[in-house]
């Protein structure tokens, strides 16, 4: 088998106008290259609401004359699209990596949505000049894996980058096994990583470039930076205050990213790069979802700190154009209060907390010590304790059973009621606002595994069906409820590595 020949017109394309403001840029950042195709592609699974954010209609994928099935395969583009594959470097594992790029990632170009600029790109597109040892392909399992993680943390509203569709080829991919071969399209405002930034400040040594890369991003994502008197040092100050932001998301939901290296941290604070992720069942702060990561450096509890040391890194890849020490250490300052009221505040929503006293801190860290004693599922303990009963004499047993040590529990609820009472907290009210705070259905990694196992076997409807669900998770749902529930003793052997 061999991928299909580009058409020879496409000109009944979808009324997308494509823009190309990255490639402006120069081919010191990027080498344009096509896509290398696979054969006889099929749908495994699109997203309505991604298309939404390209101004897709519903029927997109299902017309004929629009080929989207070959675009999206890589065998085939559409007018205006110009694939690149960007150069990067970036630090792993706290370890400087040198020069790095999307090496089986292209960039087909910019379209304006609704809501904004939206760039698309292919990942699992084949090699490209930045593939090093790999194959520049993705396989049927991770693509799958990142779409429906990119969508569930949209709808959780944690900021993260998109994933329209998955088509999938009968070309074998060697992994651990032989694999079959995917392409996965993701969308986002811009796929620039702090990797971009260290890349020509440490690799490439090309003060010029930097600059060039600085001031497109100010203009075309920070424009407020301009005006600052130094517009360097306002950019970084801007991205650490998104990235705290980010993290403060990624506690608060339990969303372990598992590879948090320099060139999997976005330039807008997005959530990018979906590889050995997962969400917390049972709490605990010191959980490593990355198989690979034998020191645990990207723990769940690590996270906000690695964040940190990822911008000094980004600091440093600045330092040509700020040159000045203490201004970026002092633009990177604000990252610490931020996450910190981030995080309370996040933390006061899931406990139902209507305004800011003194002792929240003590009251969300003494139930959080409770919940790592007694490993309790993160996800069901704070949906349940949406049924709080602030009553006297309530046992409040939906979430009381859910610990071992009850007198422990008790003592925390003795606290809990008060603090509620001192607000005069009114029991249904709160419970409304505190599941719409608290998801019931999060990407748990035996209900990916599941989807995965039958899509493996060509059966794509339950990859479907788990879409659907994810996309409303704070929604009852009594029909779904079995994807809320505890997790299968099994799921505890799941292991995910960067090689997924």
């Amino acid at each position: 088998m061999s991928a299909l020949p580009l058409p020879p017109s496409l000109s009944d394309a979808p009324p997308l106008s494509f823009r190309n403001r990255f490639q402006t840029l120069g081919d010191r950042f990027y080498t344009a290259l096509p896509a290398q195709g696979v054969p006889d592609p099929h749908w495994v699974i699109t997203s309505d609401a991604c298309a939404i954010e390209l101004g897709l209609p519903a029927d997109w994928f299902q017309r004929d004359d629009w080929h989207a099935l070959q675009v999206f395969s890589g065998n085939a583009v559409w007018p205006g699209m110009q694939p690149l594959a960007s150069v990067y470097s970036g630090h792993q594992f706290g370890v400087w990596a040198g020069q790095l790029g999307d090496g089986r990632a292209l960039w087909l170009g910019e379209v304006d949505g609704p809501n904004g600029p939206q760039e698309i790109q292919l990942k699992g597109s084949g090699l490209t000049p930045y593939s090093r040892m790999g194959d520049g392909r993705a396989v049927l399992r991770s693509s799958i894996r990142e779409f429906l993680c990119s969508e569930a943390m949209q709808a959780l509203g944690v900021p993260t980058t998109r994933s329209l569709c998955v088509t999938e080829s009968p070309l074998p991919v060697r992994r651990e096994s032989i694999e079959t071969a995917a392409v996965c399209t993701r969308v986002a405002p811009s796929f620039i990583r702090f990797g971009h930034f260290e890349h020509f400040t440490h690799t490439a040594q090309d003060v010029d470039a930097l600059r060039t890369l600085a001031d497109f991003v100010i203009d075309a994502y920070y424009p407020q930076c301009r005006d600052a008197s130094q517009p360097y040092v306002a950019l970084l100050e801007a991205v650490a205050r998104r990235t705290a932001e980010l993290m403060a998301h990624w506690q608060s939901v339990g969303f372990c990213h598992g590879v948090m290296n320099t060139d999997n941290m976005s330039i807008l604070g997005l959530t990018i790069d979906y590889g050995p992720f997962g969400f917390l069942d049972a709490f605990d702060p010191g959980h490593i979802c990355n198989h690979s990561d034998h020191q645990g450096r990207y723990a769940y509890a690590r996270q906000p700190d690695v964040a940190f040391w990822n911008l000094h890194a980004l600091a440093q890849g600045l330092m040509p154009l700020i040159d000045d020490s203490d201004a970026a250490l002092e633009a990177l300052e604000p990252y610490k209060a931020v996450f910190a009221d981030s995080m309370e505040a996040k933390m006061r929503a899931k406990l139902g907390l209507a305004t800011r006293q003194d002792g929240d801190a003590a009251l969300i860290d003494g139930l959080l010590k409770r919940m790592a004693q007694d490993r309790i599922d993160f996800t069901i303990a704070f949906r349940r304790l949406s049924q709080f009963s602030t009553a006297d004499g309530h046992e409040n047993a939906a979430v009381r059973d859910l610990f071992l040590d009850r007198e422990a529990f008790d003592a925390w609820v003795a606290q809990y009621r008060d603090r509620l009472r001192a607000e005069n907290s009114i029991d249904d009210a709160r419970a409304v606002a505190m599941n719409a705070a608290n998801p019931k259905y999060i990407l748990r990694n035996h209900l990916a595994q599941e989807a995965i196992h039958q899509a493996q076997q060509g059966d794509f409807s339950e990859t479907r069906r788990l879409l659907k669900v994810l996309e409303r998770p704070f929604d009852e749902q009594p029909e779904h409820a079995a994807y809320a529930d505890f997790p299968p003793d099994w799921a505890q052997h799941i292991e995910v590595s960067c090689s997924s």
